[in-house]
């Protein structure tokens, strides 16, 4: 094959957590509406929705006390997290905007998916100072949510590539399993949650410092059969 290293048809980014540290902010936003109808919410629970599909994390809101329709909820707390968004900006995780920025530039075409609400990402990628994604796939773009392949797979019709081509960057047990089933080559980078023991093809701990070469070495590394002739 001679030593140039294939490069990755595509690389699919999750948001909450990799590509931004939106995790206070919903927190916070949560921790509001319990409270807002006279329940508590900790940080326990809030772990219990990370990487979650918001329906789902509507439904363990309305076990905590929140008499609201689960529409009604997910509505309610993309409206406070845009807003938080707006107000004091979008925090990147270490690392991410600069990779993110260094696969553009390397022409590997890029796919934010998520499992909030298309206009809560498009106001996140409208923040990005550059052109940051090709396609972008949210939750209610869907039918099924993560850990369920779909996203993915959906994200991969899109740019018109296989999905054994591309990489998924996650921070969640529940991406890292979507991941895994769409067949990509999964990379692990967590963040609140651990990640081990989960399969992924690498665990990275942070993304700060890496670029688009680590990203073409993993993926020839990965995906070239043992022994082949390199």
């Amino acid at each position: 094959m001679g030593s140039v290293s294939r490069k990755p048809s595509a690389v699919l980014w999750d948001m909450d957590g990799t590509l931004v540290d939106t995790e206070p902010y919903w927190m916070a936003a949560e921790t509001a509406l319990v409270e807002s109808f006279g329940g508590t919410w900790s940080h326990e629970d809030a772990l219990q929705l990370v990487g979650s599909g918001l329906l789902d994390s509507a439904v363990i809101l309305q076990k905590a006390g929140v008499t609201m329709d689960a529409v009604a909820i997910v509505s309610h707390l993309t409206d406070a997290v845009q807003d938080s968004l707006r107000t004091q900006g979008v925090p990147f995780r270490p690392g991410a905007r600069e990779l993110l920025r260094d696969l553009r530039d390397a022409g590997i075409p890029t796919g934010l998916v998520t499992m909030s609400l298309r206009r809560m990402a498009l106001s996140v990628v409208d923040l990005i100072e550059f052109e940051a994604f090709d396609i972008v796939v949210a939750g209610d773009d869907v039918d099924n949510p993560k850990p369920h392949p779909e996203p993915y797979l959906q994200g991969a019709a899109l740019l018109d590539i296989d999905i054994t081509e591309a990489i998924v960057i996650e921070d969640s047990p529940t991406g890292v399993r979507a991941g895994l089933a769409s067949g990509a080559l999964t990379l692990a980078v967590p963040h609140i949650l651990p990640l081990d023991h989960l399969g992924a093809h690498e665990l990275w701990t942070t993304l700060a410092g890496r670029g688009a070469e680590d990203l073409t070495d993993l993926f020839d590394r990965v995906t070239t059969p043992t022994g082949a002739d390199r």
